[in-house]
Protein backbone atom coordinates (compact mmCIF):
# COMPACT_ATOMS: atom_id res chain seq x y z
CA UNK A 1 0.00 0.00 0.00
CA UNK A 2 3.01 2.33 1.05
CA UNK A 3 4.33 1.67 -2.52
CA UNK A 4 0.87 2.11 -4.35
CA UNK A 5 0.81 5.74 -2.51
CA UNK A 6 4.24 6.52 -3.52
CA UNK A 7 3.60 5.78 -7.19
CA UNK A 8 0.40 7.71 -7.34
CA UNK A 9 2.56 11.14 -6.12
CA UNK A 10 4.88 10.83 -8.69
CA UNK A 11 8.64 10.74 -9.59
CA UNK A 12 9.13 7.86 -7.35
CA UNK A 13 12.07 5.83 -8.79
CA UNK A 14 14.55 3.12 -7.93
CA UNK A 15 16.76 3.85 -10.60
CA UNK A 16 17.10 7.95 -10.71
CA UNK A 17 20.56 7.56 -12.66
CA UNK A 18 18.56 6.23 -15.18
CA UNK A 19 14.68 7.10 -15.47
CA UNK A 20 12.33 10.02 -13.31
CA UNK A 21 9.82 7.61 -12.02
CA UNK A 22 7.59 9.91 -13.99
CA UNK A 23 6.08 7.14 -16.40
CA UNK A 24 3.35 5.42 -14.26
CA UNK A 25 2.12 8.79 -12.94
CA UNK A 26 1.54 9.67 -16.39
CA UNK A 27 1.06 6.67 -18.78
CA UNK A 28 -1.58 5.89 -15.51
CA UNK A 29 -3.37 9.42 -16.10
CA UNK A 30 -3.40 8.95 -20.52
CA UNK A 31 -4.89 5.90 -20.39
CA UNK A 32 -8.59 5.01 -20.18
CA UNK A 33 -8.03 2.59 -17.74
CA UNK A 34 -4.70 1.59 -15.94
CA UNK A 35 -4.33 -1.11 -13.02
CA UNK A 36 -1.17 -2.37 -11.06
CA UNK A 37 -1.93 -6.15 -9.84
CA UNK A 38 0.85 -6.80 -7.14
CA UNK A 39 1.75 -8.99 -4.08
CA UNK A 40 -1.93 -9.09 -3.15
CA UNK A 41 -2.91 -5.41 -4.06
CA UNK A 42 -4.35 -4.02 -6.75
CA UNK A 43 -3.94 -0.38 -7.73
CA UNK A 44 -6.11 1.53 -10.21
CA UNK A 45 -7.01 5.01 -12.13
CA UNK A 46 -9.59 5.50 -14.51
CA UNK A 47 -9.83 8.45 -16.64
CA UNK A 48 -12.00 11.07 -15.78
CA UNK A 49 -12.58 9.46 -11.88
CA UNK A 50 -11.75 11.99 -8.77
CA UNK A 51 -9.83 9.34 -7.19
CA UNK A 52 -7.37 6.56 -7.36
CA UNK A 53 -8.45 3.16 -5.97
CA UNK A 54 -6.50 0.24 -3.83
CA UNK A 55 -7.70 -3.03 -2.74
CA UNK A 56 -6.14 -5.87 -1.39
CA UNK A 57 -6.78 -9.62 -2.66
CA UNK A 58 -5.43 -13.26 -2.61
CA UNK A 59 -3.18 -15.23 -4.07
CA UNK A 60 -2.14 -13.02 -6.84
CA UNK A 61 1.55 -13.45 -7.27
CA UNK A 62 3.99 -11.26 -9.05
CA UNK A 63 3.10 -8.08 -11.30
CA UNK A 64 1.30 -7.46 -13.72
CA UNK A 65 0.35 -4.17 -15.59
CA UNK A 66 -2.95 -3.67 -17.52
CA UNK A 67 -3.54 -0.30 -19.71
CA UNK A 68 -6.50 0.25 -21.72
CA UNK A 69 -7.29 3.34 -24.11
CA UNK A 70 -9.76 3.81 -26.79
CA UNK A 71 -8.19 3.56 -30.20
CA UNK A 72 -9.89 6.61 -30.83
CA UNK A 73 -9.57 9.19 -27.85
CA UNK A 74 -9.42 12.69 -28.81
CA UNK A 75 -6.64 12.89 -25.16
CA UNK A 76 -3.71 14.68 -25.88
CA UNK A 77 -0.80 13.83 -24.28
CA UNK A 78 0.14 17.29 -24.23
CA UNK A 79 -2.88 18.21 -22.08
CA UNK A 80 -1.99 15.00 -19.93
CA UNK A 81 1.41 16.64 -19.19
CA UNK A 82 0.11 20.84 -19.04
CA UNK A 83 -1.91 19.29 -16.08
CA UNK A 84 0.81 18.56 -13.78
CA UNK A 85 2.89 21.28 -14.35
CA UNK A 86 2.83 24.69 -13.07
CA UNK A 87 2.85 27.77 -15.02
CA UNK A 88 6.39 28.05 -16.22
CA UNK A 89 5.42 24.70 -18.40
CA UNK A 90 8.51 23.52 -17.61
CA UNK A 91 8.88 20.16 -15.48
CA UNK A 92 6.16 17.63 -13.37
CA UNK A 93 5.42 20.42 -10.55
CA UNK A 94 2.00 19.42 -9.32
CA UNK A 95 0.98 16.09 -8.08
CA UNK A 96 -2.66 14.89 -5.91
CA UNK A 97 -1.76 13.01 -3.07
CA UNK A 98 -4.56 10.55 -2.40
CA UNK A 99 -4.61 10.77 1.24
CA UNK A 100 -7.20 7.64 1.05
CA UNK A 101 -4.13 5.33 -0.14
CA UNK A 102 -2.38 6.12 3.51
CA UNK A 103 -5.42 4.40 5.29
CA UNK A 104 -5.03 0.65 6.50
CA UNK A 105 -7.84 -1.01 6.75
CA UNK A 106 -9.94 1.09 9.39
CA UNK A 107 -7.19 2.96 11.00
CA UNK A 108 -8.23 6.59 11.48
CA UNK A 109 -5.35 9.23 10.25
CA UNK A 110 -4.27 10.75 13.19
CA UNK A 111 -0.98 10.75 14.23
CA UNK A 112 2.09 12.69 13.01
CA UNK A 113 3.61 9.98 11.81
CA UNK A 114 0.78 8.75 9.43
CA UNK A 115 1.26 12.50 7.89
CA UNK A 116 4.75 12.18 7.09
CA UNK A 117 4.32 9.00 5.26
CA UNK A 118 1.84 10.86 3.04
CA UNK A 119 4.33 13.87 3.11
CA UNK A 120 7.59 11.37 2.07
CA UNK A 121 9.20 13.25 -1.30
CA UNK A 122 5.84 15.57 -2.02
CA UNK A 123 9.15 18.54 -1.67
CA UNK A 124 10.18 18.01 -4.73
CA UNK A 125 7.00 19.97 -6.21
CA UNK A 126 5.85 22.85 -6.77
CA UNK A 127 1.95 22.70 -5.61
CA UNK A 128 0.84 19.58 -3.94
CA UNK A 129 -2.88 18.78 -3.98
CA UNK A 130 -4.10 16.39 -1.10
CA UNK A 131 -7.51 14.53 -2.27
CA UNK A 132 -9.51 13.68 0.82
CA UNK A 133 -11.90 11.70 -0.65
CA UNK A 134 -12.89 8.69 1.50
CA UNK A 135 -11.52 10.14 3.95
CA UNK A 136 -13.67 10.43 7.02
CA UNK A 137 -11.86 11.95 9.59
CA UNK A 138 -8.44 13.12 10.21
CA UNK A 139 -6.66 13.95 13.85
CA UNK A 140 -5.41 17.27 14.88
CA UNK A 141 -1.83 15.86 14.92
CA UNK A 142 -2.08 14.76 11.35
CA UNK A 143 -3.51 17.82 9.92
CA UNK A 144 -1.21 19.99 11.86
CA UNK A 145 1.61 18.37 10.43
CA UNK A 146 0.64 18.97 6.95
CA UNK A 147 -1.10 22.47 7.13
CA UNK A 148 1.02 24.06 9.31
CA UNK A 149 4.06 22.61 10.33
CA UNK A 150 4.83 21.69 6.95
CA UNK A 151 3.97 24.39 5.01
CA UNK A 152 5.97 26.79 7.36
CA UNK A 153 8.93 24.73 6.60
CA UNK A 154 8.47 24.84 3.01
CA UNK A 155 7.25 28.30 2.42
CA UNK A 156 8.12 27.82 -1.52
CA UNK A 157 5.31 24.85 -1.81
CA UNK A 158 1.61 25.59 -2.58
CA UNK A 159 -0.44 23.48 -0.38
CA UNK A 160 -4.24 22.89 -1.08
CA UNK A 161 -7.01 20.51 0.11
CA UNK A 162 -9.36 18.95 -1.85
CA UNK A 163 -12.93 16.59 -1.53
CA UNK A 164 -12.40 17.42 2.07
CA UNK A 165 -15.71 16.53 4.49
CA UNK A 166 -16.81 19.24 7.08
CA UNK A 167 -14.94 17.50 9.83
CA UNK A 168 -11.60 17.11 7.67
CA UNK A 169 -12.03 20.71 6.30
CA UNK A 170 -12.62 21.92 10.01
CA UNK A 171 -9.24 20.22 11.25
CA UNK A 172 -7.25 21.65 8.06
CA UNK A 173 -8.97 25.44 8.81
CA UNK A 174 -7.65 25.19 12.30
CA UNK A 175 -4.12 24.40 11.10
CA UNK A 176 -3.78 26.54 8.28
CA UNK A 177 -5.06 28.88 11.10
CA UNK A 178 -2.63 28.36 13.49
CA UNK A 179 0.22 28.78 11.21
CA UNK A 180 -1.03 31.98 10.03
CA UNK A 181 -0.87 33.33 13.44
CA UNK A 182 2.09 32.40 14.27
CA UNK A 183 5.38 35.08 14.00
CA UNK A 184 7.41 32.56 11.53
CA UNK A 185 10.51 34.32 12.48
CA UNK A 186 10.63 33.31 16.31
CA UNK A 187 9.19 30.02 15.41
CA UNK A 188 12.49 27.06 15.18
CA UNK A 189 11.02 24.19 13.30
CA UNK A 190 14.34 22.31 13.49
Amino acid sequence: RHAVLELAKGKFTTDPANHTGEGIFFSSRACDDYAIFSGGVYFSHEFGKKEDWILETDGLRGTTVIMKLNNHTSRKLKKVFDEYATVDGFGFNKTVVPVKLAQYGDDLLVSRSQAKRVLNRVDRFKTVIFDFTGVDSVGQAFADEIFRVFAIRHPDIEILDIRANKEVSNMISRAKVAAKSLDVGQVNLS
